[in-house]
């Protein structure tokens, strides 16, 4: 019969199952017809709740009814947890058509099968080529579920919650509702001037920290990366112990010790300044030495991790190269240029991006080290040195401004998302693993 993929594949978009108990396997056929008659039941009682929750965000807040001579507090919705719980019953209905198109798919590719003559497999046949063929997809299947409900999930929870008004102290529930507000609160990010000028400022300085960041900490550990394995440097092994010790030591307590060091006060820097007839500088409390203060510490942080690694790198590139080019004349400069330099980009090209999306969200060394001061008066809870990731943490958890927190929290994203992927897919390592 010419028509068995046709008849599957009907009877599976009838009923889970159905396709399956055609082509004969009836186990497969079974269990996928008791997960259709979970997924009808999902549909008929939870999904309209999801729905109501998620367009209405509740109907009555917390209030007092008068029960007799008495005033109850009766208990309303709590707008937050009927958005999540939307969002987790949406989330379940995705993966719930996902598996009815797999089912329809199945049942066609079977009958197919069973059109050239190949019998469907039965239950040990299937189970065997799961624990086989689909070995990798088994594995991955639970994971990937995680992910969508643990990654995707609170994505879209901070997605949703931009286009609110969930904010301290007016809409804040259980006391208050929460309602939707469209892009209200993108328009007024972009054109209220105490909050424009904020985000643009912070944005700005959020973009050169980042690049300050990325290329110090790259520079210094390739400089001292490249004057460690220098020939005739005697005690590499002490050298490189020696410069490993800023890293080693936990950031928490370098970026305290630091904060009291650049204290323009009593912090012995300026005491050093002092001794050799020069004025302090006001490291932490004027707006520019501030920031130039926080590079610095970031460079002299991070640099002995990318000196380890450069290390590694330089080790692997082989020693004939540098010999055939001394042959042919090249001077030390031509052979960084041309040997050296090309070879750790190739190898350290992605970790370099990894960096810089990682310095846009370096909440640690800004929040410990300054807190975001000097305070700006321009700004609107923002300092100074405050980046993007600190400024959100000041408006969710200090100020209670959770919707224009979700809006630098998505722009965080956007932005982050989009260069790495631009700059991975540039890279000639990426290039070579694509084009295997």
């Amino acid at each position: 019969m010419a028509q068995h993929r046709k008849l599957a594949m009907s009877l599976s978009v009838l009923c889970m199952g159905l396709g399956q108990m055609y082509n004969r396997q009836y186990f497969k056929g079974i269990v996928m017809l008791l997960f259709y008659l979970t997924g009808i039941y999902f549909i008929i009682t939870v999904l309209p709740f999801g729905m109501w929750a998620l367009t209405t965000l509740g109907e009555q807040s917390d209030h007092l009814e008068k029960v007799g001579r008495v005033y109850v507090n009766v208990r309303g919705d709590h707008s937050i947890f009927l958005l999540v719980q939307g969002i987790i019953i949406l989330l379940a209905s995705v993966v719930v058509v996902v598996l009815y198109t797999l089912n329809i798919r199945d049942a066609y590719v079977v009958g197919r099968l069973r059109e050239k003559g190949v019998h469907a497999n039965r239950i040990g046949q299937t189970l065997r080529r799961i624990t086989t063929e689909r070995f990798p997809q088994l594995v991955l299947s639970v994971p990937l579920l995680l992910v969508v409900f643990f990654t995707v999930m609170p994505i879209l929870f901070m997605i949703l919650l931009a286009f609110t008004n969930f904010s301290f102290p007016n809409f804040l529930p259980p006391a208050k509702l929460v309602d939707w507000t469209g892009f209200k609160s993108f328009q007024d990010m972009f054109n209220v001037k105490a909050w424009s000028s904020t985000f643009y400022g912070v944005t700005l300085w959020t973009l050169i920290w980042t690049v300050c960041a990325t290329v110090t900490i790259f520079v210094s550990g390739f400089a001292v990366a490249l004057l460690v394995q220098m020939q005739g440097i005697r005690f590499k092994a002490f050298w490189r112990t020696l410069f490993i010790i800023p890293y080693a030591i936990p950031q928490f307590i370098s970026l305290l010790i630091m904060k009291n060091m650049f204290n323009g006060q009593f912090g012995p820097i300026n005491q050093y300044l002092k001794y050799f007839g020069l004025s302090g500088l006001p490291w932490l409390t004027d707006p520019f030495w501030a920031k130039v203060t926080v590079i610095i510490v970031n460079m002299w942080i991070g640099f002995p991790i990318t000196m380890l690694m450069i290390i590694g790198l330089l080790s692997t590139i082989p020693k004939d190269l540098y010999e055939a080019s001394e042959i042919d004349g090249a001077s030390g400069w031509q052979q960084f240029k041309a040997i050296t330099f090309p070879s750790i980009m190739f190898a350290f090209g992605p970790l370099l991006v990894m960096s810089f999306a990682g310095n846009i969200n370096n909440f640690n060394l800004i929040y410990l080290l300054t807190n975001g001061t000097p305070a700006n008066a321009n700004y609107k809870f923002a300092g100074d040195t405050d980046i993007l990731i600190t400024w959100l943490y000041n408006l969710t958890l200090t100020n209670g401004k959770y919707n224009f927190a979700s809006v630098i929290g998505l722009f965080i994203f956007v932005l982050i998302a989009s260069f790495a992927i631009w700059n991975l897919r540039r890279t000639k390592a990426f290039k070579e693993e694509d084009g295997m």
